[in-house]
This record gives structure tokens, C-alpha cells and sequence, in this order.
């Protein structure tokens, strides 16, 4: 640890975020790096969960980190929530927003048994849930909904062609482990109507899936 961290660890280390976030509205310098190298790791566990949209990692940490800014910027303790559950909307956003621009967004969960069978707890759920789960209900043989590689680009296809754009967002950020609660946030939807988007679009992939079973 450099001299400097640990400075900055005796300085601000028993203070809130809450509290650290007024005192630099007061001038206070040193706090911006200081909170910035102390969620420098939420960034990267969320670069590493929104890889799976196609980007690339180095860029997503980038992106994220302008997302921590903006939220040390901007934050609001009388309107906001918790510094940190703003920080996780802002740098979500913010990367999700560069995935988006960029277009590079490959439903890359559906790329591997691996990944499509990786399990994710949901907020304010006790369970985990599969991605079978998460694009089938749950309900059905995993193995009878499993996609192997020779049906990625068809099952991509239909994501993109089917999917109204809610839904298609909906599924994204979902295959990146986040909530509908989560999502609405993301996308700036309310949670009712993020839900029933997600709910519709599992149905039609279900369906989907459910064709091609019998097709074979």
C-alpha cells in the first residue's frame, strides 16, 4: 500500500460517504480520489458482469469510472438513497450507455453452457436463479433448453427481431445478473411495467426455445 493510501485511509476512513461527499462540497480536497480508489473494485465486478454484452473489459472499467465521477459529482444526500446505491445506478448506466452507443452487444450468455447454466441471486429474492430460469421460468428439462453453439445466432436473431426494445434491454441487463429493480433504474422505467417486460420477453424466448425442441 502506497504512503498516500494509507494517508487517505487515516484521514477519511471512519467518515461516511454521506459525510465525505459534504465535506468536498466545502472544498475539502483529496476526498474525489479518495472515494473513487475505494470503489475502483465495484467497478470492476460490474466490468466483469457487463462483459458478457460484448464489450471490451478495459473499456467497460473506463466507462465505469466516469460513472463513479458523475456520481460523486452529482450525488444528492436529501434526494438520493445511500451513496453507494447511487454509485451502482450511476456506473451501471454509465456503462450500459457505452455498450448500447457502441453496438456491440452480443448476448454473449448465450455463447456457452457455462454461462447460460451460471446461477444469479436477485435482489430482495432469498433464491438463486439459473439462466434457465431467468429466460424459461424455470419450469422446463435444462437440458431440453439448453442452446448449443450451431443456435446462438438464431436465438440472437430473435432477440433482436422479436423483443420489443424494452424487453430487449430487459434481457440484457438481466443475463448481467441485475434485478427488474435494478433495471428499471438502469433504464429509468418504473418497476411495474420493467417486470412485466422482462416476464413478456422470458415467455416469448421460452416459446421460442420450445419450437426449436420440437423442430429437432
Amino acid at each position: 500500500m502506497r504512503l498516500q493510501d494509507k494517508d487517505y485511509r487515516n484521514k477519511y476512513g471512519d467518515a461516511t460517504d454521506e459525510e465525505l461527499i459534504l465535506r468536498l462540497r466545502e472544498g475539502e480536497p483529496g476526498i474525489t480520489e479518495y472515494i473513487l480508489d475505494k470503489y475502483k473494485n465495484l467497478v470492476r465486478a460490474k466490468a466483469k458482469s457487463m462483459y458478457i454484452l460484448g464489450a471490451d473489459a478495459e473499456d467497460l472499467i473506463q466507462e465505469g469510472m466516469i460513472g463513479l465521477f458523475k456520481a460523486i459529482r452529482d450525488y444528492d444526500a436529501g434526494r438520493d438513497a445511500s451513496f453507494l446505491t447511487f454509485a451502482d445506478l450511476c456506473v451501471s448506466r454509465q456503462m450500459y450507455t457505452a455498450v448500447t452507443a457502441s453496438g456491440r452487444k452480443k448476448h454473449m450468455p448465450l455463447n456457452t453452457y457455462i454461462s447460460f447454466s451460471q446461477t444469479f441471486e436477485s435482489e430482495g429474492e432469498s433464491s438463486e436463479k439459473s439462466l434457465e430460469d431467468t429466460l424459461a421460468g424455470g419450469d422446463g428439462d435444462p437440458e431440453a433448453i439448453m442452446i448449443d453453439r450451431e443456435n446462438v445466432e438464431d436465438i440472437e436473431h430473435f432477440i433482436d427481431s422479436d423483443l420489443s426494445d424494452f424487453e430487449r434491454e430487459a434481457v440484457e441487463l438481466h443475463l448481467t445478473g441485475m434485478s427488474y429493480i435494478q433495471i428499471a433504474k438502469v433504464l429509468g422505467r418504473d418497476e411495474k411495467s420493467t417486470d412485466n417486460a422482462l416476464t413478456r420477453a422470458k415467455g416469448k424466448i421460452k416459446k421460442k426455445l420450445e419450437e426449436r425442441k420440437t423442430n429437432e
